[in-house]
């Protein structure tokens, strides 16, 4: 409900008496301000949110009393029940709307979320990612280096990497370069020294040319002189 609604219903909750008590308006004012004063982010109250999907879903009523404390909504009711049909903790699901609420915005990342833990991925290390608000920008790349079939340390490092804003190839071209022959450590040591997704690509073509033309070359065969 708006603050402008909130407003206009305050002359009914006055009575007779009050309303023609000499000074009303200034109490009518006074009311007003508290209204402006703790009700700015009035839209954003979910006072009857349900949260019996949540409780069918598994989630203990004390986290549920977290959830009513942080203002949590419908909408936010239902990503959390995807997440906790994926397995994701009651204490993860608090953190994720709280994290979320602290940007001022309501948390909308499951999908991000459920991917993330299906591909393997710590809910440590998704808290992670969530608190440097990239799970949605993030969540792809990460799911596609477990794929890849890197290891847990390379896994962790590149995610590191891409927390910290730090220049890292692109989750695709670490694939074709792992897929024409490199190791996870000639991935790292290119990364380390700076290496292009552009320039992956080029030495990616390159190495699948050479593949391609191994052992097709002419060779000339000389007879035995008698």
């Amino acid at each position: 409900m708006s603050v402008y609604n909130e407003i206009m219903r305050i002359p009914s909750m006055l009575t007779p008496g009050f309303a023609r008590a000499r000074g009303s308006r200034v109490c009518l004012l006074a009311l007003v301000g508290v209204f402006l004063v703790f009700g700015l982010d009035g839209c954003s109250h979910h006072l009857l949110t349900d949260y019996r999907p949540l409780v069918k879903a598994g989630m203990s009523s004390a986290s549920i009393e977290q959830l009513k404390k942080l203002d949590t909504s419908d909408a936010e009711t239902l990503q959390l029940v995807s997440a906790k049909q994926t397995g994701i903790t009651d204490e993860t699901c608090v953190a994720l709307v709280s994290n979320a609420h602290d940007r001022r915005r309501a948390f909308t990342s499951a999908d991000a979320v459920n991917s993330l833990a299906v591909a393997g991925f710590a809910e440590s290390q998704i808290l992670q990612i969530a608190r440097v608000d990239k799970l949605d920008t993030m969540s792809g790349d990460a799911v596609t280096l477990r794929l890849i079939g890197l290891s847990d340390s390379t896994v962790q490092t590149l995610l590191q990497r891409y927390i910290q804003d730090q220049a890292t190839l692109s989750s695709g071209e670490i694939a074709r370069l792992k897929n024409v022959g490199l190791t996870e450590k000639d991935i790292l040591d290119r990364i380390n020294r700076g290496m292009t997704d552009e320039q992956a690509e080029k030495e990616v073509l390159e190495r699948e040319n050479a593949r391609n033309h191994y052992g097709t070359g002419f060779v000339h065969v000389r007879g035995r002189r008698r």
